[in-house]
């Protein structure tokens, strides 16, 4: 009796702290819709850009090179190389990127900016980083700020994909 005791604080605890956790990433999906609809509607708005054409083009600006295949460009969206493909197709088209050839194999493409790709970065990252101050001006003090950014990077760098 005493060991089924034990078993039953186990469970109890158990679903108290998943409860907890769900909790918090309920949140986090809350608070991730709410910035992901503010960030599109300014991005499309001002720069005529979706959230996910954006962090598509930062991946590649901040690639080692300038460039990235459409493989590692699938890994750090998380998204499959055939929707890598759809996204990068009207980009392209817009004059925003463009191939560069392997120089070991020609076959192989990789994805870089085109020099009016950069230009619509720069633009975009001060937009950013307008909305972000926008998001943490009132109510968030510098530290907390840090310390969110902190444990968000250490969650995030549990999944492939994250941006460095």
């Amino acid at each position: 009796m005493l060991v089924d005791c034990f078993v039953f604080a186990y469970y109890f605890h158990m679903e108290i702290y998943a409860a907890k956790y769900w909790t918090a990433a309920q949140q986090l999906f809350d608070a991730q819709a709410r910035l992901e609809e503010r960030f599109a509607n300014a991005l499309g708005s001002i720069h005529g850009l979706s959230l996910k054409d954006t962090l598509l083009l930062l991946h590649v600006a901040h690639a080692e090179g300038g460039r990235l295949s459409r493989i590692e460009l699938a890994k750090r969206l998380s998204i499959s190389p055939s929707t890598v493909t759809r996204t990068t197709a009207p980009l392209e088209k817009r004059g925003l990127l463009g191939r560069e050839s392997s120089v070991r194999d020609a076959r192989y493409a990789y994805v870089v900016l085109t020099d009016a790709g950069k230009r619509a970065v720069v633009d975009a990252s001060a937009t950013l980083e307008r909305l972000s101050a926008g998001v943490f001006a009132q109510g968030w003090t510098a530290d907390e700020v840090a310390t969110l950014t902190a444990l968000l990077g250490r969650l995030a760098g549990r999944y492939p994909g994250a941006m460095p």
